[in-house]
């Protein structure tokens, strides 16, 4: 937790991926003759159902609605579609998109962050965001810096070889508790774990992180979705790993 400049709560996880056991998945696209390349659900839906220890919300999507806690969209099993790269074990279901950098996996579980928005070919799982914070060990300036406010963050970070991957969740909107944290702040907290490359994902009401605690998910951050707090929001896709033993 962090006082300073104001209270906001950072959930920083470190994941050696060279770790036997550990595998990254994320959320399968959906058939294209169907609307939709995804079918919204909550992150602990996508972590109970492929069975997942820890799972993360990823892309921006469309379409998306929130007017009161009654009227929004997606709902779970709504269909979305996805803003950039999306590759689950292989298949590639949402195009890259400049402007929009992504995260790759290869199917030697190593991670790089593609500045152009476009994975290596035989890329083995993808997302992707829109604010790249530090770029090969160098921030990044800010499109905007002027609407750089206090907000949810979630993001993803490598180190140059692609063997550590850092996921960062900032809860945002709760006054005294939690309220949010500026992309320039973000990029500082990675600046300071000597990080080579940093994304911004989809945040806001979006941003949720999820463990398996049992049989069960444990949703360890305080997502707020139509205002209510701990209400989890459907989201287009998720970036999920296995911990086997």
């Amino acid at each position: 937790m962090y006082s300073s400049p104001r209270p906001y709560i950072l959930h920083l996880i470190t994941l050696d991926l060279t770790t036997p056991g550990i595998q990254a998945f994320t959320t399968p696209g959906q058939s294209a003759e169907n609307r939709g390349e995804t079918t919204a659900r909550t992150t602990s839906e996508f972590l109970q159902e492929f069975n997942l220890q820890l799972a993360i919300n990823a892309n921006y999507f469309y379409p998306f609605r929130e007017k009161a806690p009654w009227d929004f969209y997606p709902r779970r099993g709504d269909r979305v579609n996805l803003v950039g790269q999306a590759i689950s074990n292989g298949n590639a279901f949402a195009s890259a998109q400049a402007d929009w950098p992504a995260l790759c996996i290869s199917p030697a579980n190593r991670a790089q962050i593609s500045a152009t928005g476009e994975c290596p070919v035989g890329t083995a799982q993808a997302v992707a965001g829109r604010d790249l914070l530090i770029l090969n060990n160098n921030p990044v300036a800010l499109s905007e810096p002027e609407s750089d406010q206090p907000y949810s963050r979630t993001a993803v970070a490598v180190n140059e070889t692609g063997e550590t991957l850092w996921l960062a969740i900032v809860d945002g909107k709760q006054p005294l508790y939690s309220e949010g944290i500026t992309l320039a702040e973000l990029t500082e907290v990675f600046k300071q774990l000597g990080v080579d490359t940093a994304l911004s994902l989809d945040g806001g009401g979006s941003s949720t992180l999820v463990v398996k605690t049992g049989s069960k998910p444990t949703v360890l951050n305080a997502p707020t979705h139509t205002k209510i707090l701990m209400r989890e929001r459907p989201v287009a896709n998720h970036l999920g790993f296995y911990a086997q033993k």
